[in-house]
This record gives structure tokens, sequence and C-alpha cells, in this order.
């Protein structure tokens, strides 16, 4: 790592934690040379896989562009910073998880609305307008209906299955 300061490549790391819930690792170093002390994070590289758009294009995934949509569709709703980081964050995980190299913008898109549909009532219809393209008004009957007979989350918790082992879940 090189000096900040004085651009020596011999520094020594001094301390070393965990920060971001375990994500990330902090470092303290000390430059050799001109004995000035700055900090370091330490990420694991993990790549995203590719997007492939709706007319065949294939482009880098863009964290920017996920965050941006899901802010859009939870525009003045009362919706918590944090609970769009966190969605963001298991949207993310679950892409990086599935192994893939290239993947759909609608399955990227579909996920998100499964997300958004544990936020808020009204995000899923929100980010679907765009999503999904409505050309007429009957679009949106038709996705408002699809929504209203998925169960909410409350009402997920609350019921109880009649398999043991979905219980556990």
């Amino acid at each position: 790592m090189h000096c900040p300061f004085c651009g020596a490549i011999d520094t020594k790391v001094i301390d070393s934690r965990l920060a971001s819930e375990g994500a990330m690792v902090r470092r303290r170093r000390e430059c050799l040379s001109c004995n000035e002390r700055f900090t370091t994070f330490e990420t694991a590289e993990l790549v995203m896989p590719r997007v492939i758009k709706s007319d065949g294009r294939r482009e880098p995934f863009n964290e920017d562009k996920l965050r941006a949509g899901i802010v859009r569709a939870l525009e003045k709703r009362p919706v918590a910073i944090d609970a769009i980081d966190d969605a963001v964050n298991r949207i993310m995980k679950l892409l990086r998880a599935k192994g893939e190299r290239d993947i759909s913008a609608q399955v990227i898109g579909h996920i998100v609305m499964e997300e958004l549909r544990d936020i808020d009532q009204v995000a899923p219809v929100r980010f679907a307008s765009v999503y999904r393209s409505f050309q007429d008004v009957s679009a949106f009957e038709e996705e408002i209906e699809r929504l209203k007979n998925i169960p909410s989350p409350e009402l997920k918790k609350r019921q109880h299955s009649l398999l043991p082992d979905e219980d556990k879940e």
C-alpha cells in the first residue's frame, strides 16, 4: 500500500478490525518513511453478473441504477433509508448467489418487485409501471389484482403452515 502523504511503498499495519458487520476490514497503517498514519478499508471483490436488456444489449450491473429505481418507487412513502440499503444489499447478494455471468433485466425486475412488496404496498405498483412498461389502465388493474392475491409479509408471519417444515423457516 502506497503512503497517501509521501508516496512511499513501505507501510505497516498497526491495527486491523472488522467493519460493516464483518463485510469489511478496517486497517490502521503507518508509513515507514514519513511516519504518517492513515486508514484503509478492505472488501472482497465480488463480481456482479452482466445485465441483458430487453433489446438484447449487455451492460455491467449498476448498483446506482438499482438504488435509483427502488428510491423512485418508494418516493414520498414512509420508508427508512436503512430499509432501502438493506433491500439493495439483499438483491445484490441474491444476484451474486445465482452464480450466473449474465442475468436478464426482467429477472432483476422480478426480484426487485418481491423486495418492494415486503417493504411497502404501493411501491411494487409504482416500480412495475416502469419495469413492465404498462400501456394502458387495464394493465395497471391486472397488476394490482395480482398483488392483492399475494399475502402481505405480516399475514405470512401470522399464518401457520399445515406442513411442519414450513413453520421453521
